[in-house]
């Protein structure tokens, strides 16, 4: 058990993980002091979070907010960047040793290979980063001997089975999914889907961006990729269950048929302490999981010909090369297009098929190749969203 506070930046504040970190270190002030926060755009929330917390440090990577975010903080013992480079370049700080990662999408890659650069606990909340350059990140984490503690729920799950498990070997990784809002649809109700239905996830509070992408089972397909390479297995090791009760978070079964998994009711802050407390358990806000209360649990498989964003990502995981990086950053252009009601939500996955098909394969690209890549795939995908 820890005595003294542990120093965190929180990289990506202001979003639904961030917000949610720093109630979690304000719940535990003798375990955590804020050092870093930072923030895209959002500079209101992030001067509210410092003149709070008085990190020693804040970002603002939207550089045009910078003289607002200086001038409001130029009272306060804060230190304030500005810029995408600076949320790299605070990472060689030594005021602090564990980087909570929430920021969003494919952003988040540069930050998190200078986290591990300078050997920092990184809690893991974006998963884009291992979809588009898994290979790259793990070989990095083994000669920085990096630590990844993931906050995603399912990973959390997995992680916590694994532990105490040594070297025994792992048969099969089962994610569970909801299914979210649109399960029982039909191709014809899913037609007329809006965002604002997609943004009314059954089970989980979560951003804009990984809410759309679990009503289209997008997200169970990049949490497959991710896995394969967090837990070093297979993708033929790897399957996807829908458990509409969001109880059981994933399991895991060993090559004795053995399987274990983790339950808790579908709270977000509970993987995010584990993550930022490990190895300690220290106790929650939220009330803990009565299975009788929780009722009868199903498990079924997710019809992948209805959410066909679901069989592009497993598509993206058996082939690997630079393709898990084209399906992200299509993805990513395809939801911001369907949140400003550009296109429709069966669009979604025609677009990312589109771009994934079009776009020229390559089998062992390099970080810098695949930043190339990441680009010009958004360029393909932002043509693609222009017939519609």
């Amino acid at each position: 058990m820890q005595t003294n506070p542990k120093p965190i930046g929180i990289f990506g504040s202001t979003g639904s993980i961030g917000k949610q970190a720093l109630e979690i270190a304000e719940s535990f002030p003798e375990l955590f002091t804020v050092e870093v926060l930072t923030a895209h755009d959002n500079y209101a929330l992030l001067i509210a979070q410092a003149m709070k917390f008085k990190p020693n440090v804040v970002v603002i990577s939207e550089k045009k907010h910078y003289p607002l975010v200086s001038r409001a903080l130029q009272n306060e013992p804060v230190k304030v960047y500005a810029g995408e480079e600076a949320l790299s370049q605070v990472m060689e700080m030594d005021s602090f040793g564990l980087a909570v990662m929430a920021i969003m999408g494919f952003a988040a890659l540069k930050p998190t290979v200078s986290a591990m650069q300078n050997r920092k606990i990184i809690a893991l909340a974006n998963k884009e980063c291992l979809v588009v350059a898994g290979e790259q990140l793990t070989a990095l984490a083994m000669e920085t001997q990096a630590r990844i503690v993931p906050i995603d729920s399912e990973h959390s799950a997995i992680f916590q089975c694994l532990v105490g498990e040594g070297n025994n070997r792992i048969q099969q990784i089962s994610l569970t999914a909801s299914g979210g809002p649109f399960i029982d649809f039909s191709n014809e109700e899913l037609a007329t889907v809006t965002p604002a239905m997609a943004l009314r996830h059954p089970s989980w509070r979560m951003g804009d961006k990984i809410t759309i992408d679990s009503a289209t089972l997008m997200n169970k397909g990049l949490e497959a990729i991710e896995a394969r390479w967090l837990f070093d297995v297979a993708p033929h090791q790897i399957e996807i269950l829908i458990h509409r009760q969001s109880v059981v978070h994933s399991l895991v079964t060993f090559a004795d048929g053995s399987a274990k998994a983790q339950l808790s009711r579908p709270d977000m802050r509970l993987p995010i302490q584990y993550a930022m407390t490990y190895p300690d358990r220290m106790p929650s806000m939220v009330k803990p999981l009565s299975l009788a209360e929780a009722g009868i649990m199903t498990f079924e498989r997710p019809d992948v010909k209805k959410f066909r964003n679901l069989a592009l990502a497993l598509q993206a995981l058996e082939t690997g090369g630079s393709l898990p990086c084209v399906l992200n950053a299509a993805n990513e252009v395809a939801v911001t297009a369907f949140l400003r009601g550009e296109i429709g939500f069966l669009n979604i996955p025609e677009i990312v098929e589109e771009t994934m098909l079009r776009y020229p394969p390559t089998a062992k690209p390099t970080m810098i190749e695949l930043n190339e890549i990441d680009r010009k795939a958004r360029e393909l995908a932002r043509q693609i969203v222009k017939r519609y």
